[in-house]
């Protein structure tokens, strides 16, 4: 049965948790995180490689995702990977809204959009751009900064999206000390732009 796991009906459950929201517009949020397992765009600097390979996260039927999502006080859920958006997201969404959920998505667009979301974080990468469908469907843009030359990435991302989504850099979490000086003098000398910390890991929570 592949068929993109019955059609969603089933989804590589990396794992799950009841956390704040640590990084960009919804920083210090409780939400309730479901992370899928599977990416093939192969960041060096990702932070969940874990997740990469779906095959070490047997199928889970999205009604028991979601069991456990209205466990906990949860209102808002958030989808993120891996590359969540590798899997049809309509059934775990629909679910999801039935229990009357706030729906975040986080994304590196590179697949086609699914599922109804109520916040859409878009994290593109340049080895595998977004599709440009998902560039006006965006309400948060999250640039992740390795280096002063990604500056440049930023920009050209950041003409592609609504003229009200909002803008973050987001330092490299490993190379956060050498980065945020430029981070920061860029966003001085471009206020478009504001600075997004993954502040659960200062606080040290999920």
């Amino acid at each position: 049965m592949n068929s993109l796991l019955d059609e969603g009906r089933l989804l590589p459950l990396a794992e799950d948790f009841y956390t704040l929201q640590g990084e960009g517009f919804h920083t210090g949020k409780a939400a309730y995180f479901i992370r899928l397992g599977g990416c093939d765009i192969g960041c060096s600097w990702c932070d969940s490689k874990y997740t990469w390979n779906p095959s070490l996260f047997p199928p889970v039927p999205v009604d028991a995702i979601i069991s456990r999502v209205v466990q906990s006080p949860a209102r808002t859920v958030v989808i993120t990977g891996g590359e969540p958006l590798s899997y049809p997201l309509g059934p775990l969404c629909d679910g999801l809204k039935k229990e009357g959920m706030e729906l975040h998505l986080e994304t590196s667009g590179s697949y086609p959009l699914s599922g109804k979301m109520d916040w859409i974080c878009l994290s593109p990468k340049q080895n595998r751009p977004p599709l440009p469908e998902c560039y006006p469907m965006a309400n948060e843009l999250k640039i992740i900064i390795t280096g002063p030359l990604d500056m440049e990435w930023a920009e050209f991302n950041r003409q592609k999206v609504h003229p009200d989504c909002r803008l973050y850099l987001q330092p490299e979490w490993s190379r956060r000390e050498a980065i945020l000086p430029h981070i920061v003098a860029y966003i001085k000398a471009n206020p478009v732009w504001k600075l997004s910390l993954q502040t659960h890991k200062y606080i040290h929570i999920p």
